[in-house]
């Protein structure tokens, strides 16, 4: 039986989207986290809309909130990219089946790899899991390395939990920040908000992201505990890399 388009009804999802204040804030939160007075000045509107407007995007789970854990005051925004991935996946196959997503190209006009930097503070983790992981994901079609800025050594448990992934970084050493100003870098992505709010500024043109994630050596409790925080974080750095390597791909 045919459906006369007539008949069918937007999704909710893109009526949400509509808005476009809304669709700013998206638009901002697409490549890096960011605080209410950031997004302000990305959007050039007043706090009480963009406010408002957040509030609404985080009903429908869209947008999640964490706190900073460099300062308790502030609060980080970031996109649920895998509930909008979903949501527009499946707005595009109502519309035509087509509408899927390709397969990356990870390399610049000129073939060369794209270099990808993660820093923390320690680069102890959460930036050696991510080197790890996105080494791992694209092979040999992209250059990562990781750094912090107060560089100690790679964390036991961040071991262990790229063990359970099936990847090895028992090699991998922590690094200093300095030591890769010199290289020509495309993207930065601190994945903590202390790298974050110290981060020294690069030469060149590199893109610099933020993904706000708690420290998992921070969590108490014993080994078990420990271990649990560790992975639970590599499975979210994992998600935010898959959609990190389809920007890559662009």
């Amino acid at each position: 039986m045919t459906v006369l388009a007539a008949n069918i009804q937007a999704p909710a999802f893109l009526k949400l989207l509509a808005d476009e204040l809304r669709w700013k804030l998206l638009a901002a939160l697409a490549r890096s986290d960011f605080n209410v007075q950031e997004l302000i000045e990305q959007v050039g509107a007043r706090q009480n809309l963009v406010s408002y407007h957040l509030q609404k995007l985080k009903h429908h789970d869209l947008v999640r909130e964490s706190r900073s854990i460099a300062d308790g005051r502030e609060i980080y925004y970031s996109l649920n990219l895998d509930v909008i991935q979903t949501l527009l996946f499946s707005v595009g196959e109502q519309l035509h089946p087509a509408l899927s997503p390709k397969e990356p190209e990870m390399t610049d006009q000129n073939g060369a790899l794209k270099k990808v930097l993660f820093l923390c503070t320690h680069n102890s983790a959460r930036s050696q899991m991510a080197e790890g992981l996105l080494r791992a994901k694209a092979g040999d079609k992209v250059e990562v390395f990781s750094a912090g800025t107060e560089p100690s050594k790679v964390n036991p448990f961040a071991i262990q939990a790229m063990d359970q992934m099936n990847i090895d970084i028992r090699a991998h050493t922590s690094k200093d920040v300095s030591d890769f100003l010199n290289e020509d870098i495309d993207y930065v992505i601190t994945v903590c908000d202390r790298a974050k709010e110290s981060c020294p500024i690069f030469p060149g043109t590199p893109e610099q992201i933020h993904w706000s994630f708690p420290d998992p050596a921070e969590v108490e409790g014993g080994d078990e505990e420990k271990a649990r925080a560790f992975y639970d974080t590599a499975l979210q750095l994992s998600q935010r890399i898959n959609h990190f390597m389809m920007v890559l791909g662009r």
